[in-house]
């Protein structure tokens, strides 16, 4: 950015930003369905495209996340979001549904403030940027004040896109300088707010006034269910909790695993060779006042490598080590390794029966992360449906890495995003994946239903 396009956006006030992005989205408003999606889709194509430059810089000014795993993620998600969003409709008539003989129209909601997280500061502006664009909104991105310089190099990109294709300007902007005064202000005066950040950021954020969509904090417990293929399972939660340092709100936290097995799943943690695993009650509890410092999350364990972790404990591991596994003495508030770690610190414990093991699960998501997700490795329908109708959840996640498929895959169903609604459990609106149909608005015009014979009362009361 240069200086004289930084000091142009320094020197906007809230409410300048907001009314130009106003004035840039009625523009945008006009574009058609085609339009719009080569705007969305070369948005995506950016990130995937620049995926290695991208994924350095959010590791060198945030300190949090893997390299490596950061391109994987720019990559994936750019790809896995576009080709879901790239045969939707979201731009004037959109549907109808014959036998209710009503017509659906799409409209946008304005202008779309996007609070940002430091521990996504790629994926999240453009998975929030390209659900707003594809319905016809304007975007503001408030980003975490350690993800600025990120936030501001992507508005600039974006905006280059826009204007290639003769979009307006002012149609993508960022809070450059700012605090959590100005992302209030922000959040006060757009249309939608879309918070992804810290409990205090979403609460701020349903509290502005305004239709809000935020997300609650994570903290997955992972069930292995009885004969299943055991080293399968083992292999996808090592790739989903060490993934990005563990630093994504969906990683696998605890596993609860049988007791006749737990034995043999250590060991083939072990066998990996990316686990290191003590069941030294002194190393242990080292771990626990690291990664809680006096009860609270310690924010500088926060994102940081395996081999950083036991660093910070005074404990020496092999620093090709992903994955550091703990056993827990308890469930639930019996021990603080049941609550979200965001470090590549998971936590196992022993069950008797699959009754006890969703009992489990449930302590766990009730101390922390009530609404989000869980995962379970499993064949079974039966306990497939016994956990999905018992615990807390928005989504459960079935054999699969739930880090890498809880906010949606190229293989499962889930919705793709970057943030994941907790319903009321997490105090959220929604108990789904956040899309693009969330930021629009849809007028449903009415005909009366041809042929269509009106029940008595007697019929409708028999």
């Amino acid at each position: 950015m240069s200086n004289k396009e930084s000091a142009s956006v320094n020197g906007s006030s809230i409410q300048q930003l907001v009314t130009k992005a106003h004035h840039a989205q009625v523009i945008y408003e006009t574009f058609k369905q085609e339009q719009v999606d080569a705007i969305v889709r070369d948005i995506g194509k950016f990130v995937f495209d620049n995926a290695e430059p991208l994924a350095r810089m959010a590791v060198d000014e945030t300190g949090m996340g893997s390299y490596e795993d950061k391109i994987l993620k720019n990559k994936g998600k750019a790809r896995v979001i576009w080709n879901n969003l790239k045969d939707k409709k979201s731009r004037g008539v959109i549907g109808e549904d014959i036998e209710s003989n009503l017509m659906f129209v799409a409209k946008p909601m304005g202008v779309v403030a996007a609070v940002t997280p430091v521990t996504n500061p790629i994926v999240t502006p453009m998975c929030n940027g390209m659900f707003a664009l594809k319905t016809g909104n304007a975007v503001i991105f408030a980003p975490h004040p350690k993800a600025q310089k990120c936030a501001e190099y992507l508005v600039l990109e974006f905006m280059r896109i826009v204007k290639y294709h003769n979009g307006p300007d002012n149609l993508i902007q960022v809070v450059t300088d700012g605090s959590v005064d100005k992302t209030q202000q922000l959040m006060q005066s757009a249309d939608v707010v879309v918070a992804t950040g810290g409990d205090a950021m979403v609460k701020s954020a349903y509290s502005s006034g305004k239709p809000s969509y935020g997300v609650g904090a994570g903290n997955v417990p992972v069930i292995i269910d009885r004969n299943i293929d055991l080293k399968d399972a083992v292999s996808k939660i090592v790739a989903g909790a060490s993934f990005d340092h563990g630093i994504i709100c969906s990683h696998e936290q605890f596993v609860i695993a049988p007791e006749e097995d737990y034995e043999e799943t250590v060991r083939l943690f072990s066998d990996t060779g990316q686990v290191w695993f003590t069941d030294n009650q002194e190393e242990v509890q080292k771990f626990r006042e690291v990664i809680f410092y006096n009860g609270h999350l310690n924010k500088d364990a926060v994102g940081v490598s395996a081999y950083d972790v036991a660093k910070m404990a005074g404990i020496s591991i092999p620093e090709s080590t992903r994955l550091i596994l703990l056993p827990a003495d308890g469930s639930g508030s019996e021990d603080i390794l049941a609550k979200e770690k965001l470090c590549p610190v998971i936590a196992i414990l022993k069950y008797q029966d699959f009754d006890d093991a969703v009992r489990m699960a449930k302590a766990n998501l009730f101390v922390e992360g009530a609404g989000h997700s869980a995962a379970l490795h499993s064949d079974s329908d039966d306990h497939i449906e016994k956990a999905g109708l018992e615990l807390p959840i928005s989504r459960l996640v079935i054999n699969q890495a739930s880090s890498l498929s809880a906010g949606g895959s190229l293989a499962n169903g889930f919705a793709p995003t970057t943030t994941l609604g907790c319903g009321s459990w997490g105090g959220n609106s929604i108990s789904e994946n956040l899309d693009y149909k969330h930021l629009m608005n849809v007028s449903r015009i009415g005909r009366i239903i041809p042929d269509i014979a009106v029940p008595t009362d007697e019929e409708i009361w028999a």
